[in-house]
């Protein structure tokens, strides 16, 4: 009776602990439906390794995203050996070429995953962001996200900023051409109104050129307005200072050396400074400059910037160079009509001393020249 008894016991046992094990089995397939019907609902590709690399599981979108890999997956099998068939087969346009490299590099962040983020393109022309993580049983979980659309309007942005940069500068070339094609008959008209004015006139002559000065600065005014120019370096309209002009008259043997390609600038600048004394030799482009001052004492050097053959700035440089060499250095003031802060810059850059605007006021170019010869007065 009691083995009866031992064996019902037996029997009722095993049945239970099957029945606790279907039951258990039974949840578990469906936790592991629960989770596979989660993972595939992800928008992006997402891939499940074990500690040797090995598919343990993987979501639909991660199968549509390689698409043409997608017939070598299988448990067990290794990522490593995807890769490989499919750099192989071209899958991988980066790699072409390069292969051995581009599948060492590769292997390389699959086999230590720290999590940082990479790119990779596909044959087909998309692109995808690479996250791959340890987890905690030495496996690996990998994402892909397809940025192929935020690659596209990432270039379409590049393109439109090099849009805007390159119309930037074509507007700043255009004022820069505008300001020279204005200023430079202005500086004429303005530079020789003060010549004369600086003469013996009788009171209705000098009336006549106060006219003429007064109609130019206008005219200046308007061009100033209309090229929106915030030039901070133009001179005021401020009567002569005595100061700089008596000290330019009080040195006869002075000797400048004036380039610029305009015949009326050059004349205006003889007139001024002839006034005071002043020798000039004029020329008419940078590189006639550089000629000029090699070959004589110059006490010194006004250069227009937009000349041909060499403008100012290589001119500059020129004579830069030529005084490390061993020759003395001579005080150089930029005159030119282009007066932007880039030009500014440009021309200390370049060696300049001063840099004054078009139309050419006679104090301003006095006060520089005064500023120059003795830095420290």
């Amino acid at each position: 009776m009691g083995g009866l008894l031992g064996w019902m016991a037996h029997s009722i046992g095993r049945r239970l602990r099957g029945r606790a094990l279907a039951q258990a089995e039974a949840e578990a397939r469906w936790a592991e439906a629960r989770l596979r019907e989660a993972i595939d609902a992800l928008p992006e590709g997402v891939v499940f390794l074990d500690a040797e690399g090995r598919y343990v599981l993987w979501n639909r979108r991660y199968a549509e995203i390689y698409h043409r890999s997608a017939d070598l997956f299988r448990p067990g099998a290794r990522l490593a050996d995807t890769l490989r068939v499919g750099v192989a087969r071209g899958d991988y346009p980066d790699a072409v070429g390069r292969e051995d490299q581009w599948l060492a590099v590769r292997l390389a962040k699959l086999t230590h995953p720290t999590g940082e983020r990479h790119e990779q393109r596909l044959a087909d022309g998309r692109w995808l962001m690479i996250e791959e993580r340890r987890t905690a049983d030495g496996g690996v979980i990998g994402l892909r996200v397809d940025i192929t659309e935020l690659k596209r309007q990432a270039a379409d942005l590049e393109d439109a900023l090099h849009r805007a940069e390159t119309a930037s500068r074509a507007k700043s070339e255009f004022l820069a051409d505008m300001s020279h094609e204005l200023r430079t008959p202005l500086n004429g008209v303005m530079g020789l109104a003060h010549a004369l004015d600086r003469g013996d006139l009788t009171l209705d002559q000098r009336a006549v050129v106060a006219e003429i000065l007064g109609s130019a600065r206008a005219l200046d005014d308007l061009v100033n307005n209309l090229l929106d120019y915030g030039d901070a370096a133009r001179a005021t309209d401020a009567a002569p200072a005595a100061g700089p002009i008596a000290h330019v008259a009080d040195a006869p043997a002075l000797r400048v050396l004036a380039a610029d390609d305009n015949p009326t600038n050059r004349k205006v600048i003889e007139l001024l400074l002839g006034a005071a004394g002043v020798e000039v030799v004029s020329v008419e482009d940078g590189a006639q400059a550089v000629q000029a001052w090699r070959g004589g004492a110059f006490d010194l050097v006004l250069m227009d910037l937009r000349m041909p053959v060499m403008d100012g700035l290589d001119a500059i440089r020129a004579i830069r160079r030529a005084e490390g060499a061993g020759l003395p250095r001579a005080p150089i003031i930029v005159i030119s009509a282009n007066t932007s802060p880039g030009d500014l810059e440009a021309s200390r850059a370049a060696g300049a001393d001063r840099h004054i605007a078009k139309p050419i006021r006679a104090e301003a170019l006095f006060e520089a020249i005064s500023e120059v010869l003795e830095p420290g007065a």
